[in-house]
């Protein structure tokens, strides 16, 4: 019965949230598209554009756009903080107009592979970008959802502490089987009970900060809804903590298995060391899987369910009949992607731990004459 009524209510939610991402890409679409508005109203209606709306959603931003009303666009400001030339510049991103106004001579680059980002122009023309240290949607998103998922888990924590002998209930019964999944399917799997400790809770970290990170993009209504793990900065930078970690950790046997790799004919060490190089391009290749493989499926997932919402305006753009008849196979293909991006919010979770747990498993992995030589000592 519980399970039968959390499956309603699942479904339910994600009706909901499906229908609720209508207007809200509607209106996003209109508001992407500014820059040509004043072309367009003279043709009277503006032309929707799927790959501006697509972009919009799955890239960072300088405010958290939530919708439009008519012509007016409800929108929260975020904070920019510049360093340039030796001074710190701070005020709101409203101060740009959404990209049609300049401020204090910064601007938002409006073509190229910089587009979107804070510029000024030298007095030659010449481009500069300021060191940014703005409080992007990425950026807020990720407050957001680190203080939800501390909030969760510490209130876990206390209740621990308080029912430490009796059976876990409500939040309790619902984290603990993930957290002995992580510890005894990840961490003691390929680690080792001897060195698993150390990991634990730095696995169990990242586990649960993709796993909630995932979840909440799928949610379109503020404050969620960000596209964090599919920002390539934020998986590069839970990469980076991973490849530190190995490399602080790799004991001496991982280090002679890269430089001199047992087994190994000489010749394929000198006087070439072809060996070698291949091991130690491997070092690098190991986060940078990481990174991408994170990045790629979060940002594949967001833009199949937007290209399928897109296909209601593009097809209303021919005919009403067209619109509202390519409405009902949009949202139904919608809600099977959003619970499709359920099951890959957890697998993606499960597969940057694995991997980072592997990974550090062959770091501090004993040299196995070393491991036989103490069972025989004792």
């Amino acid at each position: 019965m519980r399970l039968s009524t959390f499956a309603y209510i699942t479904t339910g939610l994600l009706l909901f949230f499906s229908l609720a991402f209508l207007p809200l890409t509607a209106s996003d679409s209109g508001h992407d598209s500014h820059e040509t508005h004043d072309s367009h109203e003279a043709h009277g209606k503006e032309e929707f554009r799927p790959g501006d709306m697509i972009i919009s959603h799955i890239v960072d931003a300088y405010d958290w756009h939530i919708a439009t009303i008519g012509h007016t666009h409800i929108s929260l400001p975020l904070p920019v903080i510049l360093y340039d030339e030796g001074q710190w510049h701070f005020f709101l991103s409203s101060r740009f107009e959404h990209g049609h106004a300049s401020y204090k001579g910064y601007e938002l680059a409006k073509e190229g592979a910089i587009k979107g980002k804070i510029i000024r122009y030298a007095a030659d023309g010449t481009v500069i970008r300021p060191w940014d240290f703005s409080i992007t949607k990425t950026v807020f998103g990720v407050f957001v959802s680190t203080i939800l998922l501390l909030v969760i888990l510490f209130s876990v924590s206390k209740a621990y502490q308080r029912t430490s002998k009796n059976a876990p209930k409500g939040l309790q019964s619902l984290l603990e089987p993930i957290i002995l999944f992580v510890r005894d399917e990840i961490a003691i799997a390929t680690i080792g009970k001897k060195n698993y400790e150390r990991f634990a809770p730095y696995l169990l970290t990242v586990f649960f900060f993709i796993f909630f990170n995932n979840l909440l993009g799928l949610i379109p209504v503020f404050p969620f809804g960000a596209n964090i793990t599919g920002n390539i900065a934020v998986t590069a930078a839970l990469s980076l903590f991973t490849f530190g970690m190995i490399l602080f950790s790799g004991n001496k046997n991982y280090w002679a298995h890269i430089f001199n790799t047992p087994g190994v004919p000489w010749w394929l060490k000198l006087p070439l060391p072809l060996m070698p190089i291949i091991e130690l391009v491997g070092v690098f290749t190991k986060p940078f899987v990481l990174m991408i493989r994170l990045f790629a499926n979060i940002t594949a997932g967001h833009i199949i369910i937007l290209g399928f919402i897109s296909l209601i305006f593009v097809f209303g753009q021919t005919s009403l009949v067209a619109g509202y008849g390519m409405s009902v196979l949009s949202v139904l293909m919608s809600v099977f992607m959003n619970f499709l991006e359920l099951l890959v919010a957890f697998i993606q979770a499960y597969v940057f731990t694995l991997l980072s747990s592997i990974f550090l498993g062959m770091a501090v992995e004993e040299h196995h004459h070393e491991a036989h030589g103490e069972e025989a000592h004792h």
